[in-house]
C-alpha cells in the first residue's frame, strides 16, 4: 500500500469533521488545504508539493494563527483569540513535535562548533545551519534569542 501524503490525509480528514458536522474543524482544514493549492499554484507553473513543502504551508498557517491570537489579546477581543486558538489547535495536530529550548540550544552548539564560528559576523551561518537540523520543529524567533546569547557569550 502507498504512503498518502500530508494533503490527501487532510483532505480526508476534511471528509471526515464534514461528515460529524465539526464545523471548527472543517473551517480550519479548508483554509489550510486552499493555501496549499494557492502554493501549487503560485509562480510560473502548477506543481504538487511534497510533503515537506506542504508541511511549510501548514507551520506558515498556524504562525498566522499565533500571530492573530496575539493581536486579538491584545485588543481584548477573547472571543476572536478563543477562535483562533480553536484553529491553532486543528493546525498542530498536522506538525512536528516542537523542540525544547534546550534541544535547540543543543543544536545551536552543535552548529557553532562546526561551523566554527565565534562572534555575531558569523550569525546568519549559524542560522542557516540550524534551521536546516531543526526543519519546522521550532520557529525561527525562538532560535535566534539562543543563536545570538551562544554567540555572543
Amino acid at each position: 500500500m502507498s504512503e498518502t501524503t500530508l494533503k490527501a490525509t487532510i483532505q480526508d480528514d476534511l471528509h471526515t469533521a464534514m461528515r460529524e458536522r465539526d464545523q471548527v474543524r472543517a473551517g480550519t482544514l479548508r483554509m489550510a488545504l486552499a493555501a496549499i493549492t494557492n502554493a501549487e499554484v503560485a509562480g510560473d507553473t502548477a506543481k504538487e508539493l511534497s510533503d515537506d513543502e506542504t508541511l511549510k504551508v501548514v507551520a506558515k498557517e498556524a504562525k498566522k494563527r499565533n500571530e492573530a491570537i496575539e493581536a486579538y489579546q491584545g485588543a481584548g477581543r477573547e472571543d476572536l483569540a478563543a477562535k483562533e486558538s480553536a484553529e491553532l489547535v486543528v493546525l498542530e495536530a498536522y506538525l512536528p513535535a516542537q523542540l525544547s529550548d534546550e534541544e535547540i540550544a543543543a543544536i545551536v552548539d552543535a552548529v557553532v562548533t562546526e561551523t566554527g564560528a565565534s562572534g555575531m559576523q558569523q550569525m546568519g551561518q549559524v542560522m542557516k545551519g540550524v534551521q536546516a537540523q531543526v526543519a519546522g520543529r521550532a520557529d525561527g524567533g525562538r532560535i535566534a534569542p539562543l543563536v545570538k546569547a551562544r554567540l555572543q557569550g
